[in-house]
C-alpha cells in the first residue's frame, strides 16, 4: 500500500496514494498503518483524496486502525468524497469519523481547538 506522511504541528497526516481500498489491500493497509502509528502523535489524519473506490473490507480497514490507535490518539480523516463519501454516509460511519474537506481544513480546526 502507498502511503505518505508528513508531520505539521505535531499532526501526523497519512496520504493514501491508491485509487482503492479494497480487499486486495487491506492487509497491508492496516499493517503499514500500524507501523506507521506505532509513535504517532495525539492527532492522526488520513487523507483520502486519492482514493476513488472503497468498499466493506475497507471500511472494515478504517475502524481496525481507528481501534490500534493509543487511547489518547484522534484519527481523523481528510478529503472523502465522491463515491467514497457515499459509502461514509450510507452506513452512517460520518458519524463515527471526524472528516475535514481537506487536509489543511483539518490542520486550521486541530490548531484551534
Amino acid at each position: 500500500m502507498d502511503l505518505t506522511t508528513d508531520l505539521k504541528q505535531n499532526i501526523l497526516f497519512v496520504r493514501v496514494d491508491e485509487a482503492r481500498l479494497d480487499a486486495a489491500g487491506v492487509l497491508e493497509f492496516k499493517e503499514d498503518m500500524r507501523k506507521i502509528t506505532e509513535s504517532a502523535p495525539e492527532r492522526v489524519v488520513l487523507d483520502l483524496g486519492r482514493v476513488t473506490f472503497l468498499d466493506s473490507s475497507g471500511l472494515g480497514a478504517l475502524v481496525a486502525v481507528l481501534k490500534l490507535m493509543a487511547p489518547h490518539t484522534k484519527f481523523e480523516l481528510a478529503q472523502v468524497k465522491g463515491a467514497v463519501a457515499q459509502v461514509f454516509k450510507l452506513t452512517r460511519m460520518d458519524t463515527v469519523f471526524t472528516i475535514y474537506d481537506t487536509p489543511q481544513d483539518a490542520l486550521t480546526a486541530i490548531s484551534t481547538s
